[in-house]
């Protein structure tokens, strides 16, 4: 059975940072992606760095800030700007592309790739993700593989259904380029694809595997996926 989008945007957030809060729309939350992520970046000095980086570490460009207690493992590049905070984890071969502010003590893994995204404290993109345009609430985690896609082949605008996929009830996000708004606790299982435009309440759970549609889903549930395998003996 598949996932019944709610009809309004779930709770999503229960702290935002001070330079998010004030301009957070619950109506809109992907709206922190614009002109308030570019002012907080804008903002930040030109270079400061007190983490721990290793000598293979590549930082391109300005405005790059690591908090104090931040690890940085060898062949990471970091673009500007970005902020990553305190106790931050930045595993070899992640690729930072900028635009981006990451709270304390989240995790980007090995082989991860984020591009313009927010991620609120102890969220997790630990293993092979893609994280594009798209924020990460506190404490989600993403299982290995998982995607956060954030553009159409058409190139079109994103749109979010939400009553099923009826075209004169979609939200018009303004954006041709946005993935996926997690709620604070959101987990996704090993090679779960969220499409262009998904918004997830809080505390709920992606199955692996699960192509998740453009479309708002309701916080406290569970996205199943189910599959017919059919076994056929060679002997």
């Amino acid at each position: 059975m598949n996932s019944i989008p709610a009809p309004e945007i779930p709770p999503l957030f229960a702290h935002l940072p001070d330079p998010f809060a004030e301009s957070f729309d619950p109506a809109a939350p992907w709206a922190l992606l614009d002109d308030p992520l570019d002012e907080v970046l804008a903002a930040l000095p030109s270079s400061e760095i007190d983490g721990q980086i290793s000598p293979d570490v590549h930082l391109v460009g300005d405005r790059i800030v690591i908090c104090p207690g931040a690890r940085i493992h060898p062949t990471a590049v970091i673009e500007g700007p970005i902020f990553i905070g305190r106790d931050v984890e930045i595993r070899p071969g992640a690729y930072l592309r900028g635009g981006i502010w990451i709270g304390d003590r989240c995790v980007v893994g090995a082989n991860t790739e984020i591009k313009r995204a927010i991620l609120l404290p102890h969220a997790k993109a630990p293993h092979l993700n893609y994280v594009g345009d798209s924020i990460l609430g506190a404490d989600v985690n993403l299982g290995a593989g998982t995607v956060l896609s954030n553009f159409r082949h058409d190139g079109g605008r994103i749109h979010i259904p939400r009553n099923g996929d009826r075209i004169s009830d979609r939200i018009d996000t303004g954006r041709r380029k946005l993935g996926a708004i997690l709620g604070d606790g959101v987990l996704t299982g090993c090679n779960s694809v969220l499409h262009p435009g998904v918004v997830v309440g809080r505390e709920t759970q992606i199955y692996p595997g699960v192509q998740l549609r453009p479309g708002i889903y309701p916080e406290r549930s569970i996205v199943k996926l189910k599959q017919d395998l059919e076994v056929v003996s060679q002997g």
